[in-house]
C-alpha cells in the first residue's frame, strides 16, 4: 500500500529532498499525452499555408472549424477565445482515457486529475459571475429568489465541481474497473471450461481472445471520446450561463 495513493495510481518514485514529493503513473501518463498531444499540433501545423493542399492542413482546419461552431453554439460569440482551451480539454480528456487502449493506467481514472480540471472550471465560472455582476451582486446571488434559498444556493455552487469531477471520474474508473473484472473472470471460466485440454493447450485462457476487445470498445473508446464531449459541454454550458444569466 506504500506505492499506491489514495486513487490508486501507482506512485513511480518519491523524491526525499523535496519534501517527499512522489511521481505517480497518473502524472508521468499525463506528460506523456500533453507530449504527444504537443507533437500532434506541431505534425499538423508544420508548413501551414494561407491555401492548404495537404491533408495535414485539411486536419487542423477541420478541428478548428468544429470547436469555434462548438464554441459560438454554446457559449457565444463573445467567447471564440476560449475555443483553444476547449480543444485542449476535449484533447486531454480524450486521450488520457483512450491511453488504456495500450495498458497504461488512464489519467482520467485519478480523481486528482478530473478534480483540478473542475477546479480550474469552477474558478473561470466565479470569475465570469462576478465580471458581469460586481462582486456584490455576485453575493446577492445566492439571496435569490429569497433569503431564506441562501444554504441551498451555497451548496448548489459547490457541487458545481463536484458533480463535473465524479460525472467523469466515475464513468472512466468504472470502465477501468469492470474490463479488470471481465478479464480476470473470463481466465477463470476458461480454465474451468477447458483445462481439461492436454498439455499448453488446457492453459491458454482462449476466451479471454476478442470478448474483452468488444467491451474495451465500449468502455476505452465510447466512454472515453463521450466523457470528453459532455466534460467540454459543461464547461462551456455553465461559463456561457455566468455572463447571460446572472
Amino acid at each position: 500500500m506504500d506505492n499506491i495513493n489514495i486513487t490508486g495510481a501507482k506512485i513511480l518514485y518519491e523524491i526525499p529532498v523535496l519534501g517527499g514529493i512522489r511521481i505517480t503513473e497518473t502524472q508521468v501518463n499525463s506528460w506523456i499525452v500533453i507530449a504527444l498531444l504537443f507533437l500532434l499540433c506541431i505534425v499538423l501545423t508544420h508548413g501551414m499555408k494561407v491555401r492548404g493542399t495537404t491533408k495535414r492542413q485539411v486536419v487542423a482546419e477541420w478541428i478548428v472549424e468544429q470547436v469555434t461552431k462548438l464554441v459560438r453554439e454554446n457559449m457565444g460569440e463573445g467567447f471564440l477565445p476560449y475555443a483553444p482551451f476547449i480543444c485542449a480539454i476535449l484533447g486531454l480528456s480524450a486521450f488520457s482515457s483512450l491511453t488504456a487502449l495500450v495498458g497504461a493506467y488512464p489519467p482520467t481514472a485519478d480523481l486528482n486529475t478530473i478534480a483540478g480540471w473542475s477546479i480550474l472550471v469552477f474558478s473561470l465560472i466565479t470569475f465570469y459571475k462576478i465580471k458581469t455582476n460586481g462582486f456584490l451582486g455576485y453575493l446577492k446571488s445566492y439571496t435569490e429568489p429569497i433569503k431564506i434559498f441562501t444554504p441551498f444556493n451555497v451548496l448548489s455552487e459547490i457541487g458545481t465541481p463536484i458533480s463535473m469531477t465524479f460525472r467523469h471520474f466515475g464513468n472512466i474508473v468504472s470502465g477501468v474497473v469492470i474490463s479488470a473484472l471481465v478479464y480476470a473472470g473470463l481466465a477463470s471460466v476458461s480454465t474451468l471450461l477447458l483445462g481439461w485440454l492436454p498439455g499448453l493447450l488446457g492453459k491458454i485462457p482462449f476466451l479471454q481472445v476478442g470478448i474483452p476487445a468488444v467491451l474495451s470498445i465500449y468502455f476505452d473508446v465510447f466512454t472515453s471520446l463521450m466523457q470528453a464531449f459532455i466534460f467540454a459541454m459543461l464547461t462551456m454550458l455553465y461559463i456561457g450561463n455566468a455572463v447571460k444569466t446572472d
